[in-house]
């Protein structure tokens, strides 16, 4: 298979976790390529298996493809382990190097990465590293600014953006981080945090691609 195909079924997986039909509209623009290029991915990857695809709905990925996406995204993820905990790299560079490291990784070396480490149930940005069998669970849905002033809560992950990653691990926020809402600013102003760093001030923007523990684990 090669690496463009990979990237799809990559997007599709990732989409698909919030709602089983992915449009092409939605692959456009997670991937940064034309329309037509998207439906002729699709088309090949649905010959091949991959998704069953319904005409002005969207492509619904089947078990073959959730297992190859699943796997694909399990070696991405125990790079970027490896990179960041043993060579210290940022999360923006270890997700830049495992993107091709990952195509160049079989079930051999990913086992035996995988006992290195220590099994990780984690990437360095939060995201649960899928299963063997191509499956994760664990994935939170709740944002930072569904947060109202004086909530408290800890960041569990943060969306896989170059430059996202960057700013935040620039002001300073980990993953599993307790923080408290000290103040929003109106018409999506920034929102003040309270870490055990110290205070702390992040974009709207930022806010809505930081993901914190679901209400029901909230203490």
């Amino acid at each position: 298979m090669t690496s463009g195909k990979e990237d799809y079924l990559k997007a599709i997986y990732i989409i698909s976790e919030s709602h089983e039909l992915v449009t092409n509209k939605e692959l456009s623009e997670m991937l940064h390529v034309s329309p037509p290029s998207v439906s002729e991915m699709i088309a090949k990857l649905q010959k091949q298996g991959y998704v069953d695809y319904t005409a002005y709905k969207g492509s619904r990925m089947t078990k073959k493809g959730r297992r190859e996406a699943g796997r694909l995204m399990r070696y991405h993820a125990l790079w970027e382990v490896f990179l960041v905990k043993c060579l210290h790299f940022s999360w923006s560079g270890a997700h830049e190097r495992a993107e091709g490291l990952e195509h160049q990784t079989n079930e051999e070396l990913c086992s035996k990465l995988d006992a290195y480490l220590g099994n990780p149930e984690y990437c360095p940005h939060g995201d649960p590293i899928p299963r063997v069998d191509g499956s994760r669970s664990g994935i939170t849905s709740r944002v930072l600014v569904e947060l109202e002033e004086g909530e408290k809560t800890h960041v569990r992950r943060v969306m896989e953006d170059y430059s996202l990653m960057d700013y935040i691990q620039s002001k300073g926020i980990e993953i599993d981080m307790p923080v408290t809402v000290l103040e929003k600013e109106p018409y999506e102003g920034p929102i003040l945090l309270e870490t055990p760093k110290g205070n702390t001030s992040l974009s709207y923007k930022a806010a809505q691609q930081i993901f914190v523990d679901d209400e029901e684990e909230d203490e």
